[in-house]
């Protein structure tokens, strides 16, 4: 096993895949700060500042807004969990891998997913979530759906298939971990029942928190359960009483939350629509760059995320030697792909404070050197 020395000190890397995005020096500032306890009044008046921007940031007026401990997974938990109960139908579209984490998670609760599949790279039809609705043996509790799929670089629309769960009678649980703070999210004007993110990507804080919104509707769905959720940490009722009463329900990440609230001032500062262009900005810089490179997209342009960027490995090229060279000779992360893609695509993420002109640049030099080596092809097949 290799010995760290006493003083290490992370390598410098430049942090362009899934997550996590790269860190403005006011956010890991501010997350040096003196730790103070998590009944501490001024703690309390930091976690009040933080829900309310988190409103800002969902543009929502919903009362039970606030970020569970943990990453977006517990997000996903925290949703699937507190409004699927055992036998409840829950209608899942599945386009890629967390699409299929999030009918797992329903399984899990002791609900019956009837999953909606559509090929990866490509977004689920309204058509296709219409027909499993009318088509459901019984009463459909929710649809789930991801918003932005990381593991394809695919962003599925979602206001006719949040419509349509709203007119069966379900509720809308949606996965903005990718998208929110880079992306359009508008959980009010969309109707959006339960939405939830993640704090290490384009909202630019340290992986610690996953931020989640509740409706009206889905509020009283969580307080109608005919049995406690079968998880005590992401237990909604018991996370509200800490935000909203300041009763005590666990330790929170003390630094992680100065982060996050430092984060999600500089977000606001910047201002949201101002935000969003800017994420569109370096995407169209490295759509430009990478298409000089003959490199291609999974996804088409009118389902393409501007924040995460899945390109097709090229024919006969190593996957991983290129990642590996990226990352050791330029100090560069960028992602593989998963399941079905895995050795088929890199995933580029420019997002948070790593969505930045120099930043791609840096990148598109990397891949023009490494590229033109004869070594990264594969070797050839013997026999």
């Amino acid at each position: 096993m290799n010995e760290l020395p006493d003083a290490w000190r992370p390598p410098a890397r430049l942090l362009l895949g899934p997550g996590p995005s790269a860190i403005d020096p006011r956010v890991l500032a501010a997350s040096s700060h003196a730790l103070l306890g998590h009944l501490d009044p001024a703690f309390l008046a930091i976690m009040d500042d933080v829900a309310g921007m988190l409103r800002s940031l969902f543009r929502t007026t919903n009362p039970l807004t606030l970020a569970v401990p943990g990453t977006g997974t517990s997000g996903m938990e925290a949703a699937i969990m507190n409004l699927v109960e055992p036998e409840d139908r829950v209608v899942v579209g599945v386009a890629g891998y967390f699409g299929g984490r999030m009918a797992e998670m329903v399984r899990r609760a002791g609900g019956t997913p009837l999953v909606v599949e559509a090929p990866w790279g490509t977004a689920v039809p309204a058509e296709a979530i219409e027909a499993a609705l009318r088509g459901a043996p019984g009463p459909v509790k929710a649809v789930a759906l991801v918003h932005a799929e990381t593991s394809t670089g695919m962003l599925q629309p979602l206001e006719e298939i949040v419509r349509l769960a709203r007119d069966h009678g379900a509720l809308s649980i949606v996965d903005a971990v990718t998208s929110l703070g880079g992306l359009p999210v508008e959980v009010d004007a969309w109707g959006i029942d339960v939405c939830y993110s993640g704090t290490q990507k384009c909202i630019g804080s340290p992986p610690g928190f996953a931020p989640i919104t509740v409706s009206p509707r889905g509020v009283a769905a969580i307080e109608a359960r005919r049995t406690p959720p079968v998880t005590f940490y992401m237990d909604l009722q018991l996370l509200r009483g800490y935000w909203r009463d300041h009763t005590y329900h666990h330790t929170a990440p003390i630094q992680g939350m100065y982060a996050l609230r430092e984060a999600l001032r500089l977000l606001l500062e910047e201002g949201l629509p101002a935000r969003w262009d800017r994420h569109r900005r370096v995407h169209e810089q490295l759509r430009r760059g990478v298409e000089g490179l003959g490199l291609q997209f999974l996804v088409e342009e009118m389902r393409r995320l501007p924040v995460l960027n899945a390109l097709r490995v090229p024919d006969g090229v190593d996957d991983r030697a290129v990642r590996q060279r990226l990352l050791q000779e330029h100090g560069i992360e960028i992602g593989g792909g998963l399941g079905p893609l895995a050795a088929r695509v890199w995933r580029v993420g420019l997002m948070g404070y790593s969505a930045r002109e120099e930043n791609v640049a840096r990148l598109l030099t990397a891949l023009r050197i490494i590229l033109g080596a004869p070594r990264m092809s594969k070797p050839p097949r013997r026999g």
